[in-house]
């Protein structure tokens, strides 16, 4: 009998959304006349831009002819998208080498994956709420998570204790699930925290494109010293509503290098320069050339127009929580809306509730963590008329 990788017993029993899943195809199914509105999953709604459309397209009919046929591509992926990449942080005010940017199917399997790279001695700091999937992976590898309490006193925003020392720092910002978003001098002491304890920041920064104050970093790599402690993750999902479509990009320093036990030195970017030439064989050329697209100017502004919409959405919602009284989070420079359960319900109580009296569906707070265990999150990502709907609901409701 094979010996199983027993520390997937210590997960949850099931996946937070595919527990969401289950409850509402159990109330639709019980309720079949009854209209639900979903605004939990962080699922996009418009369609893919026409410039980016028109790309795919003509990526396909490059595969009709032998002379335009692509077949494996490039480890890294196709430098027309690392070099988009790289020309997109320009236009941010950062700068990066196109050999450090890493084409790959999403965020969400590039912050899983990246665990291969640590030892499972490392001290991993996650805070709480956080994205499932930071802790999820870790546990699964067995390695040791400990939290850092983000809460209503700090913003949802917490900042290191310098007495403690740990070894791999996830982070994501604008936050999922809380919506708040870290300022560059929050940042910068993260960043002389890593220095100072030769650690290394995993930063998530997935909904940098719905950052609207300027003050506020796009990138870790917007803070000195970023570059020798930090690896990037982002993703075109929100950016460019490639959910479906799964492209994302990860950016690895050169200058992110330790000394191993032996005495040799590891670089990071050659380690996962090797984990992806092992067990990754790319994004198709058909996506990459739609994800070159997206950072045309006209394709840019065709992804902002998408992000406006999903950010008024948003703004319906803080909207109403506001008229309603009720303390929320986000929902500014974030999709995400995090706001408290009316009547301090527990969070997957409230979900039920609003589930059966207003067929309305979002993620309960107590999926990310126990500091959300009165908390609730509501997403921008639904059409314009669910939305409203939805809040219209919610307002009679309260």
């Amino acid at each position: 009998m094979p010996k199983l990788n027993e520390n997937y017993l210590n997960l949850k029993e099931s996946y937070l959304f595919a527990e969401i899943a289950h409850r509402v195809d159990a109330f639709t199914k019980a309720n079949p006349d009854k209209k639900v509105i979903r605004l939990g999953i962080g699922d996009v709604t418009l369609p893919l831009g026409e410039k980016v459309i028109t790309a795919l397209h003509e990526g396909v009919d490059c595969m009709a002819s032998s002379e335009t046929f692509k077949g494996y591509g490039p480890e890294k992926g196709y430098e027309m998208v690392r070099n988009s990449v790289v020309e997109y942080y320009e236009r941010n005010g950062v700068s990066i080498d196109a050999d450090e940017v890493f084409i790959s199917d999403g965020a969400k399997s590039d912050t899983g994956n990246i665990t291969e790279l640590f030892d499972k001695d490392n001290v991993i700091l996650v805070p709480d709420p956080v994205y499932p999937v930071y802790v999820d992976t870790n546990i699964m590898d067995g390695k040791n998570v400990t939290y850092i309490n983000a809460n209503a006193e700090n913003n949802f925003l917490p900042m290191p204790d310098p007495n403690q020392h740990v070894d791999v720092i996830y982070m994501c910002s604008p936050n999922n699930p809380t919506g708040a978003a870290y300022n560059h001098e929050q940042l910068k002491v993260w960043v002389d925290y890593a220095l100072a304890n030769d650690a290394v920041i995993l930063y998530d920064s997935a909904y940098e494109c719905f950052i609207t104050d300027p003050t506020l970093p796009r990138s870790i790599f917007a803070i000195e010293g970023a570059k020798e402690c930090a690896i990037e993750f982002c993703s075109l999902s929100k950016t460019a509503g490639f959910t479906g479509t799964r492209c994302g990009y990860t950016v690895v320093p050169h200058d992110l290098k330790f000394t191993a036990s032996t005495g040799a030195e590891m670089s990071l970017n050659a380690m996962w320069t090797r984990r992806q030439t092992t067990k990754f064989n790319g994004v198709s050329y058909i996506v990459q050339a739609g994800a070159a697209a997206v950072f045309t100017e006209e394709g840019m502004e065709e992804c902002k127009e998408n992000i406006r919409y999903y950010q008024e959405n948003a703004k319906i919602i803080a909207d109403c929580l506001a008229k309603k009284g009720i303390r929320y989070f986000g929902g500014v420079n974030s999709p995400y809306i995090w706001f408290e359960c009316p009547n301090n319900m527990e969070s997957w109580t409230f979900f039920d509730y609003l589930l059966n009296n207003a067929y309305v569906v979002g993620t309960p707070g107590a999926g990310f963590g126990n500091n959300g265990k009165n908390y609730f999150r509501l997403t921008g990502f639904g059409n314009r008329e669910n939305t409203i709907e939805a809040m219209k609901r919610f307002d009679e409701l309260f």
